[in-house]
C-alpha cells in the first residue's frame, strides 16, 4: 500500500473541528466510533441524528423547529427534510455584527475593498429595502450580470433576505448564454456591473445589458455597478439606477422566515450541448451541507482567510460565500489568473489566505509555468489547498507539496452544480495520498456501482449515492412533474443518484475521479476515463494541455487525443512515440490513441471545464447548440474537418 504524501500532525487533528464533532457524536449516541470511517458509516446509517447534530454544531438559527428530521427517507427523490423549520438564509450568513473583515475584494487593475461585517450587514440592509420598494417579494427571480465583486454577495444576501430567488451570470457570458439562462427563469430586477478587467483589457457589459434587455421583457429594474468607472453612463439603459442611488440607508433588515425547502438559488448546468438546465437549490439543504464542509471537512473557523478562485457563474462561488456563516474572511479576486503569471499565490502572502482554492487545472498550468510559489512568497499563512473542477492529477500533487509548501492539507474536492456542494472532499484528520479525494462526505451515502449496480472497491464504476441528503435539487426549473429532473440522476439506477462520474473508491477509503461518464471512451468495449490519458500526457513538457474523444470507425471506437503544444514545438514521430508509450506503460495498450493530432486551442466552458462531448460531435459532424457557453468557441474550428481523422 502506497504511503500518504502528507499527514496531519498530532495537534492539528486533536485542535479540529472535526474531531471536536466526532468526541460529540461518541458521547451522546455512539461511543463505539474509533475513527473517520466509523462515524462517516455511522453519519449515513443515523441521519435523523447526523443532520440534527450538524444544525446544533454550526449553530443555525431558526424562528420555528422542525417536526421531523426526514420525511418520506425511502423515496429518492421526494425525500422532504426538517419539514416545519423556518429560517432564512441570509440571517444566518449576516449572524456576526462587528468590525472583523466580512469581505476582501482585489482586483487585477489593484483595486482593493474591504468591508466589516458590520458594514456588510448594512449595505444589505440597503439593498433589501430597494429590492421590496421595486415591489420584489417572495418567489421573485433577481439576476446578476457581475464580476466577482462585494456588491454581487451584498445583492444576493439582500435577495435572500427577502425570499426571493438569486441567480447569476458572470460577464464573460455571451448575450445568447445569459439569454439562455435568464430568459428561463425570467428576473424582475438585474444587478450589473458597467464592465470588468481581464487579462490587461477593459471590457464593457453594458453593451451586452442592453442586448439582452431588448429580448428579455421580464426585467423591470437594472442596477448597475461602477468598477471600470466611477460614473458609467445610464442613460441607453430604461428602468436604471446606479447602485450607490438603489435602496434607503439606515432601513431595519427584515428576515423573512420560510420553509427549510424554500427556493434559494437557480443554477445551470454547463449547457453545451442543448440549452442549459435550470437548477433549483433550497435554502436550508444549501446552508446545512455547506456549513457542514466548511466547518467540519475544511476545519474553517472565524480566524480564517478563505479564498477560492472562481466566478459567480460557478458553484464554488455559492459556496465560498458560504463562509459567512462561519464567520470567516471572504477573499475575493476578479480578473485573470496568470496577469502576472503569480497573481493568486501574491493574492495568499499579501492577504494571509489559510485556505485557497482552485482549480486542478490552475495547479498544473502554474506548474507547466515553471512557477515555484513556496520560494518566491510568504505562505506562511497557508494551511489548506482546495482543488476542483476537474481531477486532479497525482503529479499535481507532487508538486505542490515540493513547490507550495511541504507541511499543508492538499484537498481534491468533487462534487458540482447539480448539488451545490461535494460528494467527496478533504478532512483534517486524514492523511492526503497522491491522485486521491482523500473522503467521502459525512452523511452522503456515496458508493462506486459497476455495471450491475453492485458496490465496488479498487475499481472504476459509477458514482452513486444511495441515500436522500439535504442538498439535492429542489427541483428543475419550469419541470412542474419532475420529469426531467428524474431523467437527469435516477433513470440510470431506479431510486438512486447517478451522478455521471467514472469515479474508482480506493482502499484507503478515498476516491479518484477519472472523469465523466458521458466522456468515458469506449474502444473494444473497454470503458477507459479520459482523466487516466491527461494524467500520463501532460506529464512531458511539450505538451501544455490535452483532450481525448471516442471516434466512430470501422464499426468500433478509436481514441483520438488532441494535443496543443508549447509554443516553438511540433508534433514529429518522435513526439508522438513519446505520447504513446508515457500512456501505454502506464495505463493499458487500451488507452493509446489512434490518432494524435495537434490543435492551437481546446475549447472550455466559461468555468474552465474542458468540453469533450462538444469536440466529439463537431468531429461526426454533429452541431453543438449552445457554444454561447464556451468561453472560447472559435476553438471549436480546429476540430472541423480534420483530414488526419478521416484515413486509418
Amino acid at each position: 500500500m502506497m504511503e500518504p504524501i502528507w499527514k496531519p500532525s498530532s495537534d492539528r487533528i486533536a485542535a479540529s473541528n472535526m474531531t471536536r464533532f466526532m468526541e460529540h457524536v461518541k458521547r451522546e449516541y455512539a461511543p463505539e466510533i474509533e475513527n473517520f470511517a466509523g462515524l462517516w458509516r455511522w453519519s449515513v446509517e443515523n441521519p435523523e441524528r447526523f443532520w440534527p447534530m450538524v444544525w446544533a454544531n454550526c449553530g443555525i438559527e431558526a424562528s420555528a423547529t422542525w417536526t421531523r428530521v426526514l420525511e418520506h427517507p425511502t423515496r429518492m427523490p421526494g425525500a422532504r427534510w426538517f419539514p416545519g423549520a423556518r429560517l432564512n438564509f441570509a440571517q444566518n450568513l449576516l449572524r456576526y455584527r462587528d468590525e472583523r473583515p466580512a469581505l476582501v475584494f482585489v482586483g487585477e487593475n489593484g483595486s482593493r475593498v474591504e468591508l466589516s461585517y458590520d458594514a456588510l450587514y448594512g449595505e444589505v440592509s440597503r439593498i433589501a429595502a430597494g429590492l421590496r420598494a421595486v415591489g420584489v417579494s417572495q418567489g421573485d427571480r433577481v439576476a446578476g450580470f457581475m464580476p466577482n465583486r462585494p456588491e454581487t454577495i451584498i445583492a444576493m444576501l439582500a435577495t435572500a433576505s427577502i425570499g426571493a430567488i438569486w441567480s447569476s451570470c458572470s460577464p464573460d457570458f455571451g448575450t445568447n448564454g445569459v439569454l439562455d439562462r435568464f430568459g428561463q427563469i425570467r428576473p424582475r430586477v438585474l444587478f450589473a456591473a458597467d464592465g470588468y478587467f481581464y487579462n490587461g483589457k477593459v471590457l464593457d457589459s453594458l453593451v451586452r445589458v442592453r442586448e439582452v434587455l431588448e429580448q428579455l421583457d421580464s426585467i423591470e429594474h437594472i442596477v448597475v455597478v461602477p468598477y471600470v468607472s466611477t460614473a458609467p453612463s445610464i442613460s441607453k439603459l430604461p428602468k436604471a439606477q446606479h447602485w450607490g442611488e438603489f435602496g434607503t440607508p439606515g432601513e431595519d433588515l427584515e428576515f423573512a422566515q420560510l420553509p427549510f425547502d424554500h427556493p434559494l438559488y437557480i443554477m445551470y448546468s454547463s449547457g453545451t450541448t442543448g440549452v442549459p438546465k435550470c437548477i433549483v437549490h433550497g435554502a436550508g439543504g444549501t446552508l446545512i451541507q455547506h456549513l457542514k464542509e466548511l466547518a467540519l471537512h475544511t476545519d474553517l473557523s472565524r480566524d480564517d482567510r478563505i479564498f477560492y478562485f472562481t466566478t459567480c457563474g460557478w458553484m464554488m462561488w455559492n459556496w465560498l460565500v458560504s463562509s459567512l456563516a462561519v464567520g470567516a474572511t471572504v477573499v475575493l479576486y476578479d480578473g485573470a489568473p496568470f496577469h502576472p503569471a503569480n497573481a493568486l499565490w501574491k493574492l495568499v502572502e499579501n492577504e494571509k489566505v489559510t485556505v485557497f482554492g482552485t482549480s486542478a487545472k490552475y495547479l498544473s498550468a502554474s506548474e507547466k509555468a515553471n512557477l515555484r510559489p513556496g520560494g518566491e512568497h510568504d505562505l506562511s499563512s497557508l494551511r489548506t489547498i482546495l482543488s476542483t473542477g476537474s481531477p486532479l492529477a497525482p503529479e499535481s500533487f507532487d508538486w505542490v507539496y515540493r513547490e507550495v509548501k511541504s507541511d499543508l492539507q492538499l484537498a481534491s474536492i468533487s462534487g458540482g452544480t447539480d448539488i451545490v456542494s461535494c460528494f467527496a472532499l478533504g478532512n483534517p484528520t486524514l492523511p492526503v495520498h497522491r491522485g486521491e479525494l482523500q473522503c467521502r462526505g459525512l452523511g452522503m451515502a456515496v458508493e462506486v456501482w459497476n455495471e450491475d449496480g453492485k458496490p465496488v472497491i479498487g475499481e472504476k464504476g459509477e458514482l452513486v449515492c444511495t441515500r436522500p441528503f439535504p442538498s439535492m435539487p429542489v427541483g428543475f426549473w419550469n419541470d412542474p412533474d419532475g420529469i426531467k429532473y428524474h431523467a437527469a440522476y435516477f433513470e440510470r439506477f431506479p431510486g438512486v443518484w447517478c451522478h455521471g462520474d467514472y469515479a474508482e473508491h480506493t482502499t484507503h477509503d478515498g476516491l479518484i475521479i477519472h472523469g465523466r461518464s458521458d466522456a468515458v471512451l469506449n474502444p473494444g468495449g473497454v470503458r477507459i476515463g479520459t482523466a487516466e490519458i491527461y494524467r500520463q500526457v501532460e506529464k512531458l513538457d511539450e505538451i501544455v494541455e490535452s483532450l481525448a474523444i471516442g471516434q466512430d470507425w470501422d464499426g468500433d471506437v478509436r481514441v483520438v487525443l488532441f494535443v496543443r503544444l508549447r509554443d516553438g514545438i511540433t508534433l514529429d514521430d518522435n513526439l508522438q512515440q513519446s505520447i504513446r508509450s508515457i500512456i501505454r506503460a502506464n495505463t493499458t495498450p487500451r488507452h493509446v490513441p489512434a490518432k494524435i493530432v495537434a490543435v492551437a486551442d481546446i475549447p472550455r466552458t466559461i468555468s474552465g471545464k474542458i468540453v469533450e462531448l462538444a469536440v466529439r460531435n463537431v468531429v461526426h459532424g454533429l452541431p453543438v447548440r449552445n457554444t454561447d457557453a464556451l468561453a472560447n468557441p472559435d476553438a471549436l474550428d480546429h476540430f472541423r474537418n480534420l483530414p488526419e481523422l478521416q484515413t486509418d
